[in-house]
């Protein structure tokens, strides 16, 4: 699934290539998201968690760590490791692998500071995001 870097011009472009995204994921698809911040990471599952039928706000989970959502079908999680600093603990696993089921979509923004979680070892796909100049963004979807 690997695919060059794709440019995009405004973050509609960028929720756009997370629709596209969506439609090949299926419960226990774990999606790691890199960049650095304001890359466009939440931006991108916005736009996989609207095309998953997730009609609601969708905000980074910088503070809670994760969020669930209802899809169409699907029950989604959107984590956000920043808070983590890489050394997660054993409370963060226990409530992380909680989020990453089989039974749903998991989405990782910056899974780096994960460690070792199990999580961010086998993922479907990874994502990575960068800025390009004004609204413009990198986008490189890889397995």
């Amino acid at each position: 699934m690997a695919s060059p870097a794709e440019q995009t011009a405004s973050a509609a472009e960028t929720e756009a290539l997370g629709a596209q995204l969506a439609r090949e994921l299926r419960p226990g698809d774990v999606v790691l998201l890199s960049g650095e911040l304001g890359a466009g990471k939440t931006t991108f599952v916005r736009g996989a968690l609207r095309a998953l039928g997730v009609t609601g706000p969708v905000t980074s989970p910088t503070f809670t760590i994760a969020r669930r959502y209802e899809g169409e079908g699907v029950e989604i999680s959107h984590l956000d490791l920043h808070r983590l600093g890489g050394e997660p603990d054993e409370e963060d696993e226990a409530l992380l692998a909680d989020e990453a089921t089989a039974a749903r979509i998991t989405f990782v923004e910056w899974p780096e500071m994960g460690g070792a979680l199990p999580l961010t070892r086998a993922p479907k796909v990874h994502v990575r995001l960068a800025h390009a100049g004004g609204d413009r963004r990198s986008v490189a979807i890889g397995a």
